[in-house]
């Protein structure tokens, strides 16, 4: 896997928006305008919510400024660190249908607004989820061979230099919004 690169990050739901837009001002962080991104995830054949996604291939196509990308991303040391490819695709349906042939399901829809920027080797990104709340992700690709943890630690220090309350969670989007529409 040297060679490779993963994506780690970390996340932290937002109690306070204006104060984490204030503390990041303060670091010399801009944000972007707004952006909405549309996702449908996917699920490989057999695996299901609850089961470990360390080393399961999940899918995403998104929609995003009207173009349309698929990723494919493989959880190496937890959900947060993954392998991932991703390509611009021109028909957001036919891509649909494509994934659904190769035996993935389409397990959630995630819609936000997101604002990023970038610090120090890092991708701030500030998102509004439906159903789900505000978040702040805070990422960076690194080697595959580079501990995912370990980068994850080094996050999540820049995270609480921020001096604002951020709730951090473990979950990905898909297991956030899930959760908000699943009945109790």
């Amino acid at each position: 896997m040297a060679g490779e690169a993963q994506e780690v990050e970390v996340k932290y739901q937002v109690t306070d928006l204006r104060a984490l837009e204030e503390s990041l001002a303060r670091q010399g962080v801009i944000l972007s305008a707004p952006v909405r991104q549309d996702d449908q995830a996917y699920a490989e054949p057999g695996w299901s919510y609850g089961q470990s996604k360390i080393g399961v291939a999940f899918a995403r196509l998104r929609t995003q400024g009207g173009r349309h990308y698929f990723t494919v991303k493989k959880p190496l040391a937890n959900e947060m660190a993954c392998l991932e490819r991703e390509t611009e695709v021109a028909d957001r349906e036919q891509m649909h249908e494509a994934v659904i042939a190769m035996g993935f399901r389409p397990t959630v829809r995630i819609v936000k607004t997101r604002r990023t920027a970038h610090l120090d080797g890092m991708t701030i990104c500030v998102d509004e989820v439906e159903h789900a709340g505000v978040f702040v992700e805070i990422e960076r690709t690194v080697d595959a061979a580079e501990s995912g943890t370990a980068v994850q630690e080094q996050l999540d220090a820049f995270a609480c230099s921020l001096g604002v309350r951020l709730q951090r969670t473990t979950d990905t989007y898909d297991s956030l919004v899930r959760a908000a529409l699943t009945p109790a």
